[in-house]
């Protein structure tokens, strides 16, 4: 008996993840880089900029299975874990949410009328800003990359690569695709940083 109480002690404690997720009070899924903010994008962007990181916006909503999967299985990949710490400002929005979101237009809506007005439609989205954004511009008019969904780390790790570094304004021709591709063939050859 005391062996039977073993193994199923220890098969159950193999079946849980090895680093729970925390989950808020909203259903959303919390991490160490997602900032608490007024969600005035121009405040945040200034202090994203103060502190030398990109500002990036994640839509996600209570029970979206995609954002249970990049949480549990992409995000907490110490590569990427660390990349976004160091080198990106996060803020949260609920697509069912009713906490007020002031645009970089000024309009202030709450987070589910934001999602309507930048059309939103699928969790998890991410919005990266540029460093600058033009008097009257909205979200995603001045975002200078969408990744609308769930991918694999070496996806992910891409895009907030080719944003970081600012790839986009780079005239060799090299749009996200090419970059991603190129970065396929270097990891699989071996050839990565």
């Amino acid at each position: 008996m005391k062996h039977f109480v073993t193994a199923l002690i220890t098969s159950f404690a193999l079946a849980l993840p090895a680093a729970a997720v925390e989950v808020g009070d909203d259903g959303l899924h919390k991490t160490a880089w997602m900032r608490d903010t007024f969600k005035d994008l121009r405040e945040d962007l200034a202090e994203a900029n103060a502190e030398g990181k990109r500002l990036a916006l994640f839509f996600e909503q209570r029970g979206c299975i995609y954002c249970t999967k990049m949480h549990k299985e992409v995000f907490p990949q110490p590569v990427l874990d660390s990349y976004i710490s160091e080198n990106f400002f996060v803020v949260q929005l609920n697509l069912h949410g009713d906490t007020e979101v002031i645009d970089f237009d000024g309009d202030a809506r709450s987070e589910k009328d934001m999602a309507r007005k930048w059309n939103v439609l699928f969790t998890p989205t991410i919005l990266f800003l540029p460093e600058e954004v033009e008097e009257g511009a909205t979200a995603p008019e001045a975002a200078v990359a969408v990744m609308p969904g769930a991918f694999a780390l070496g996806t992910t790790l891409d895009m907030f690569t080719w944003v970081n570094e600012e790839r986009y304004l780079l005239d060799n021709g090299e749009d996200f695709q090419r970059y991603h591709a190129r970065r396929i063939q270097e990891r699989n050859d071996g050839n990565t940083d």
